[in-house]
């Protein structure tokens, strides 16, 4: 699109080649930095693309090199002083030899380029220097011009592999590596027929481009870049793009499901299994941290919960997506619920969700169904990754024998039969909004005791009540049974004087 709209801009042109030089597309890549240098001939780095471009077309063709000259020039019809200058660098007895002798050791050698191969590769590189060529050569043009492409040289630009720009001493490992990333390499080490030795694999040519560690559950994008699942994933959170080419991968995040790249993953396991073993162990030191329902334990910053209540919730930022998904993936299912405090971040207390089910949207968000579990007492505040934690312990009731607990009895009842008839006294409206958000009215329970957060009932009366969170707190905080209801009674009481005004 840049280079539609302006068609003159060295920069746009200078990217769209090194775009086509990643994916293979030699020839129109080779046009590209030529344009670049017909511009602005002094630019250094078209001017090293275009030669690592030609080194590159040379490579593949063994024996002798003149005998393909004409499909070459076909590449380049259209730049008269490149393909001039070409001839009559080969045609000289010197650098034929050389390019000759290029050719040879790129075929048979396996290792690094000896140093009296290194002057030959510096020399054929001087004879086909862009910002050298000078020579109008339109005779060679029209004898060449008519020549087709052969067979030979269509099947070698397919099999074309990106280079990495380096030292030329790495230059046969670096292209090792590039290749076992594009699959070339077969399950015995082979390329061609020729056997090839991966002593000179670096691990961080298999790193993820996120996270800088070797891959680890790889998946590949629609666009052809390759990350972990998790890294790919907590990316997603934020934007719907890739994090390098920045394409829409709006789909993908609809679908939720992410194809491992099993090639790559076949790779790391039979030729770096020493680095794996140390990623998985890692991983697992991750996922067992994050497994902890005692030490930061992942805390939902957002409204009161409470045992047995439902409290259905709407996901929608980044941080949150990704503290549910881990608590999906560690299998836990659990995370913490407090309210907001403006001194410490949130409250001292809260309770524990568990994760019923979870309904994903296409846009990232989601719906989560969760149910409280069991209250905590917060010991330590902290954040992970962007949202909060807390070190914790959990609270429950303190049980009371004889002639405490059959006056337990008493309040017990005579405090349900109160929540009751007020929930009945409520318009039908109201009653209807209640019963679909958090369902009916549990039953009385035979023994209050028996749950070491007190009965089902009085939580979900303490859910209904229109009070403000900041009066709900104490009642999250209380050890006392007898207190807990005695609080109720006296909210209950309130409201009814209030509905009699």
């Amino acid at each position: 699109m840049a280079c539609r709209l302006q068609p003159y801009w060295l920069k746009g042109r200078l990217r769209k080649g090194q775009a086509l030089a990643n994916l293979g597309k030699t020839e129109e890549a080779l046009r590209e930095f030529l344009f670049c240098l017909a511009l602005d001939i002094g630019n250094k780095t078209a001017k090293s693309e275009a030669q690592k471009l030609l080194l590159s077309l040379f490579s593949p063709i063994p024996g002798n090199a003149q005998e393909h000259l004409p499909d070459i020039l076909q590449l380049l019809l259209p730049h008269s002083r490149l393909k001039g200058s070409l001839l009559n660098s080969v045609g000289s007895g010197g650098t034929s030899h050389n390019l000759q002798r290029l050719l040879k050791v790129n075929v048979e050698h396996k290792k690094s380029f000896p140093a009296h191969e290194e002057q030959n590769v510096t020399s054929l590189r001087k004879s086909v220097q862009v910002t050298e060529i000078k020579r109008d050569c339109s005779e060679a043009e029209n004898t060449h011009a008519s020549v087709p492409e052969s067979a030979f040289l269509i099947s070698e630009k397919c099999n074309l592999l990106k280079r990495k720009c380096c030292s030329e001493d790495m230059r046969s490992a670096e292209v090792l590596c590039k290749r076992t990333k594009k699959g070339t390499i077969d399950a015995k080490g082979s390329n061609a027929g020729h056997h090839i030795s991966f002593e000179f694999v670096d691990p961080s040519d298999l790193d993820c481009s996120l996270c800088m560690r070797l891959f680890y559950e790889p998946v590949t994008t629609p666009c052809g870049h390759t990350f972990c699942l998790k890294c790919l994933e907590r990316c997603l959170d934020h934007n719907p793009k890739c994090p390098l080419c920045k394409e829409g991968l709006s789909e993908c995040l609809a679908m939720r499901k992410y194809c491992k790249t099993v090639l790559m993953e076949e790779l790391i396991a039979k030729y770096l299994p020493e680095e794996l073993t140390e990623r998985r162990k890692v991983y697992e030191e991750e996922i067992a941290e994050l497994s902890n329902l005692n030490k930061n334990v992942p805390i939902f910053v957002c409204t009161m919960a409470y045992p047995t209540v439902p409290c259905p919730l709407h996901i929608f930022e980044p941080c949150y997506r990704l503290m549910i998904r881990r608590c999906m993936e560690t299998g836990t299912k659990q995370f913490g619920m407090c309210i907001g405090d403006p001194v410490k971040g949130f409250a001292d207390y809260g309770c524990i969700l568990e994760i019923r089910s979870v309904e994903f949207f296409a846009d990232g968000r989601s719906v989560v169904d969760s149910i409280g579990k069991r209250r905590f007492k917060v010991i330590q505040h902290s954040q992970r990754d962007g949202y909060n934690t807390a070190d914790i312990e959990y609270i429950e009731d303190q049980k009371v024998q004889g002639q405490e607990y059959a006056e337990l009895l008493v309040l017990h009842d005579s405090v349900y039969e109160q929540a009751h008839t007020w929930f009945n006294s409520l318009k039908q409206a109201l009653k209807s909004r209640i019963l679909s958000h958090f369902g009916p009215m549990p039953a009385k329970d035979p023994d209050p005791q028996a749950n070491p957060n007190g009965p089902a009932w009085c939580w979900w009366v303490l859910a209904v009540l229109p009070l403000e969170n900041r009066a709900q707190l104490p009642f999250l905080a209380m050890k006392s049974l007898k207190d807990r209801l005695n609080g109720i009674k006296r909210v209950l009481m309130f409201m009814s004087r209030t509905r009699s005004r």
